[in-house]
């Protein structure tokens, strides 16, 4: 962290306040849905694989209760305390409010760099998390439902099931009090890329808005974009496939190694391959190095995406980018001041609350996966394919002409789970983008596109607790 006082819970609740006072709550309600419900914080002892013992700290918090389960993703990093768990636990509610799903905050953490400890010592701090967590009931297919984040994966989430699952023997519905399981484990198609998807389907909407376009000074569509993206993770890389294979050109990649660009643009998979065999994305045939990895935020572009850590772009650096859109896919990579900045510039900022939200959006998929016992298309597939080839038929018949066999295999296809999950996904983030877009358009003292998600999340949240009757 760049600044020793920066609170990252303290940058959420001001963008809260900021839009907290466009809507129509009574002060208690804004107080109740912006505290943390749930704090917890547990110790608990490691025997290394050399045989020393090591205490590790860890968190999770419930940030919200208006609609349970609670969920939220479980990161592994050095860098973990209580404030940045808290803070990811807010904008987990809000984020679920935002696209409709059903589902409060919650976030955990455990402070360790994962890199430093062995595949079996992994196991048992992660195991030992879920006990502790099933211990306070703070975890469960209808009380608390982790995830993946950063420097955890499907690996850690089915010990966490298992571990789950040997503690409640016979409970039906126990594969939900997980999500972001490996298939064969009831996870679901699709969960993987989720997040870079809803990334790519969030942005594509806004640069399909005429209206918006127009006032940035770009041409609508995604097409022939240049996009620069940091952090080649997860959500990183998917986001700048997506990109690509949609006709955009990614100018620029940046890693915590060092950054690379090429106007004529990279290649994402050669780079990942390129990453993956040297140990770096620098000296990639073909493209120039930067001198600094964060000089890649500061190029020419039309489309910025950092996908990275928090707090990446500040009152510092702002000034000098040059984007005309920024697609927050990290959670939080801006502060209140680069807001500032960028909503004097008309440097168009669409926020992480909304526009990661694809990770949890297909978390939802796969939690009613769990609950429901069946497998996604596993009833529709072969009778919409039925009846598209007998209408087919019908077509062909009647016009006397045949159709192309691509388009054969198009228009026969029945929807499998991934084509689902996708179809869920993209309709959620179009959703969202229109409800974010019209609050935006209906208040235009409303300074920013942030501010004008968090109402929309507020309006949500606090309709369901004067709906519950919450307050007696």
């Amino acid at each position: 962290m760049s600044n020793q006082h920066y609170s990252f819970f303290g940058a959420v609740e001001r963008s809260f306040d900021k839009a907290a006072k466009y809507t129509k709550w009574d002060k208690g309600v804004l107080e109740q849905i912006k505290e943390c419900n749930a704090v917890y914080q547990m110790r608990f002892p490691l025997k290394r694989d050399d045989g020393t013992v090591e205490v590790i700290e860890a968190y999770r918090v419930q940030h919200s209760h208006h609609k349970t389960p609670c969920k939220g993703g479980i990161r592994f990093a050095a860098e973990v305390n209580q404030d940045e768990v808290m803070a990811l636990a807010a904008l987990m509610t809000y984020k679920c409010a935002i696209v409709n799903v059903p589902f409060g905050g919650g976030k955990g953490g455990i402070k360790i760099n994962p890199k430093k400890y062995s595949p079996y010592e992994l196991e048992k701090i992660t195991r030992r998390y879920t006990a502790e967590l099933i211990k306070k009931n703070f975890i469960g297919p209808g009380t608390d439902v982790p995830a993946p984040d950063y420097g955890t994966g499907e690996r850690e989430m089915a010990w966490i099931l298992d571990t789950y699952s040997a503690m409640h023997p016979g409970e039906i519905d126990a594969a939900g009090c997980v999500t972001g399981k490996p298939v064969t484990q009831g996870g679901v198609r699709g969960r993987r890329e989720a997040t870079g998807l809803g990334v790519f389907f969030g942005l594509r909407e806004v640069c399909n808005m005429p209206d918006v376009m127009q006032k940035l000074g770009l041409t609508t569509g995604v097409e022939g974009k240049k996009v620069i993206v940091q952090g080649l993770g997860n959500v990183g890389y998917h986001s700048a496939k997506f990109f690509q294979d949609a006709g955009s050109k990614i100018v620029g990649l940046a890693e915590y190694e060092g950054a690379i660009w090429s106007n004529d643009g990279l290649d994402v998979d050669a780079v990942f391959e390129h990453r993956k065999k040297t140990g770096s994305i620098l000296n990639f045939p073909g493209a120039n190095n930067f001198e600094k990895n964060t000089d890649a935020l500061e190029m020419e572009c039309d489309i910025l995406i950092p996908a990275a850590l928090e707090n990446v772009i500040d009152g510092n650096n702002a000034p000098r980018i040059k984007a005309k859109i920024i697609g927050e896919a990290a959670n939080g990579p801006l502060t209140p001041e680069a807001d500032e900045v960028f909503s004097k510039k008309g440097i168009l900022v669409v926020p992480d609350m909304y526009l990661n939200a694809g990770g949890v959006t297909v978390s939802y998929f796969e939690w009613l996966k769990n609950l429901s016992h069946v497998r996604y298309g596993r009833l529709e597939k072969r009778f919409t394919e039925n009846l598209n080839a007998h209408i087919l038929g019908q077509i062909e018949e009647l016009t006397g002409k045949k159709v192309s066999d691509t388009e054969r295999e198009f228009i026969l296809h029945g929807p499998d789970e991934v084509d689902l999950v996708y179809s869920g996904l993209e309709e959620t983030m179009i959703t969202a983008t229109h409800e974010i877009m019209n609050m935006w358009k209906a208040n235009p003292d409303i300074p920013d596109m942030r501010t004008a998600a968090y109402v929309v999340a507020i309006n949500k949240v606090g309709t369901s607790y004067a709906e519950l009757g919450i307050f007696p």
